[in-house]
């Protein structure tokens, strides 16, 4: 990937949403606490296509996309693969995150589009 002065902040040109579930502070009458969705945080990034597929053989001939995306952002050792990303109301749910040549520089997370 391109950087301009072999700077980082060249390159993530996007401002994303990381989100998480977080348990609320509500119990229902059994006593369980809910998940809801928690914004984390706007990071900037960079959002990269990686592959699409189509699948065929849908109910009603429906035709379904599976794409993924890697998403680079600066090291954060705090993100998890339960978590997700949000950028133009499309969430991006991660797959895997890789530390390329372990330096702690950037993050490599491959995501999918949830559709």
């Amino acid at each position: 990937m391109y950087r301009k002065n072999g700077n980082l902040s060249t390159m993530l040109h996007t401002k994303i949403e990381r989100w998480r579930n977080s348990i609320s502070e509500q119990e229902n009458e059994l006593g369980q606490r809910f998940l809801q969705p928690e914004k984390v945080a706007d990071v900037w990034a960079a959002v990269i296509p990686q592959t699409g597929t189509l699948l065929r053989g849908r109910i009603v001939d429906t035709t379904l996309t599976r794409t993924t995306h890697k998403i680079v952002i600066r090291y954060d050792p705090t993100l998890e693969v339960d978590e997700w990303f949000m950028y133009n109301g499309q969430r991006y749910n991660i797959l895997y995150i890789m530390d390329p040549y372990l330096n702690h520089e950037r993050l490599e997370v491959f995501c999918e589009v949830e559709t």
